[in-house]
């Protein structure tokens, strides 16, 4: 067997520094995708027709598990990473950080995440967690937590416009690659998203996604 890879959270602009790695792997991803209709209202006819209004974006729930009761350290070093400092830094008596749902004084908004664990590569926002404590050190100290997250699927305008223009001019493009870049980051950057990194792994015969060298050259093949 393999080593196993955890489940961690990024940030699009900066995709290849964990901004934080999960503890314990989720048992399951929940994923939910849907279309929004309107209902047609036709005089004589016994029900309505339904006209196609737009896709909704996909949505993604996992349930993550925290625990650092044998540490003995207080389990919101951790969780305040996705929902803001509330309480972990502050009671160290330190200026508080920026979580990934706090907004972004670059941005003036959440930054857009990438949630990776092994292939599956998700680029959202986190758009709502609850978060729910389960045990306690004797001064009161939260060191177990699961928090349950929703993330919205983001894509980029450009990409989703291509998709809809069968006749796009875009040709075959070439990449050097340069450190610290992934195939998932080159992806989100040709394409809009960051789960097309299979379409340039096939074409330069990639066995191992995670390897790549500074100055090799892929070639960005057009997505059909």
């Amino acid at each position: 067997m393999g080593k196993l890879e955890k489940a961690y959270f990024a940030t699009k602009d900066n995709p290849s520094v964990k901004f934080l790695e999960c503890l314990f792997n989720p048992k399951e991803l929940n994923i939910e995708k849907s279309n929004h209709f309107a209902e047609v209202n036709i005089p004589g006819l016994e029900s309505p027709i339904f006209q196609f209004v737009r896709g909704n974006a996909r949505l993604v729930t996992v349930d993550l598990f925290f625990d650092t009761y044998e540490k003995r350290e207080d389990v919101r070093t951790y969780t305040d990473i996705i929902t803001g400092w509330e309480a972990g830094n502050t009671l160290n008596n330190q200026s508080p950080k920026k979580g990934l749902m706090d907004i972004d004084s670059d941005l003036h908004a959440p930054p857009i995440c990438l949630f990776v664990w092994g292939a599956f590569i998700f680029q959202c926002i986190i758009e709502k967690v609850s978060k729910k404590f389960t045990m306690f050190l004797s001064n009161g100290t939260p060191v177990r937590a699961t928090l349950n997250v929703t993330m919205k699927e983001y894509r980029e305008v450009e990409a989703q416009v291509k998709e809809i223009n069968p006749q796009s001019s875009d040709l075959t493009k070439s990449w050097v690659v340069t450190q610290g870049d992934s195939l998932w980051a080159i992806a989100a950057k040709e394409y809009g998203s960051p789960e097309d990194w299979r379409l340039i792994a096939k074409k330069n015969n990639i066995e191992n996604p995670r390897i790549l060298n500074p100055g090799q050259r892929l070639i960005i093949p057009v997505k059909e």
